[in-house]
């Protein structure tokens, strides 16, 4: 029976509209649409319970550093900028602190910067090593120093093609890391002038006329304190 129950077409129940005379107030609300507002509804309710409940415990007497040291910025707050967060001794150690890592960066391009000449040196027609040999008569040394020179006169062989682009490549490497090592130097030189002007003593920035041999960067003379 359940299959011929199955076989007969049954009419799709469609759900429930809006009447005519309700048209005005839009589509007609369903079970689903009424429990998401519900729940809307009750969470905004206990959140405005809450904030009641915090308002009416509150001491009027309460301070918070935050209440002066922040403002409202489109409704969020912000803390204010501290100007003098640190003092002179920490802004000084911290400055050292830059000043040494710098440097360390400075040295390691420069060894680089050495063993990549190194390794280069042979494509330049320039020994990389130097032999010494030593003789014991006055022949011996003019058979040595024959031998050295026909060495020296041996045309130089074909570089392949794959050799010649790393080289080419390593060609690039060592000019990116010598101007790598010039900013460096500069920037180390223009901190430790920064570092030395932040200590104590009067000084005073010598005019152009006054350098033996200017060159554009400021030069400061301090005035010579007595040491008890």
């Amino acid at each position: 029976m359940s299959s011929l129950r199955n076989a007969v077409p049954r009419p799709a129940h469609k759900e429930r509209s809006q009447p005519q005379a309700r048209k005005k107030f839009g589509l007609l609300e369903k079970h689903k649409d009424y429990v998401i507002r519900a729940k809307a509804y009750h969470q905004k309710e206990d959140i405005k319970k809450k904030l009641k409940q915090k308002a009416a415990f509150k001491n009027p007497d309460e301070f918070y550093y935050k209440m002066i040291n922040s403002k409202t910025v489109d409704g969020v707050h912000r803390p204010k900028e501290e100007v003098n967060k640190y003092s002179a001794e920490e802004l000084m150690i911290m400055k050292t602190q830059d000043i040494g890592y710098v440097f360390q960066k400075w040295q390691s391009e420069k060894n680089k910067i050495d063993k990549l000449t190194a390794s280069l040196q042979c494509t330049e027609d320039q020994p990389s090593r130097r032999h010494v040999y030593f003789a014991e008569d006055r022949e011996e040394a003019r058979e040595l120093e024959l031998q050295a020179r026909s060495k020296s006169d041996v045309t130089t062989i074909a570089i392949p093609k794959d050799i010649k682009k790393k080289m080419d490549r390593s060609y690039r490497d060592l000019e990116a890391r010598k101007s790598r090592a010039k900013d460096l130097e500069k920037l180390y030189m223009d901190m430790s002038m920064q570092k030395e002007l932040q200590k104590k003593g009067r000084k005073r920035k010598l005019r152009e006329d006054e350098i033996l041999n200017p060159n554009g960067k400021p030069v400061y003379k301090w005035k010579a304190d007595r040491k008890r």
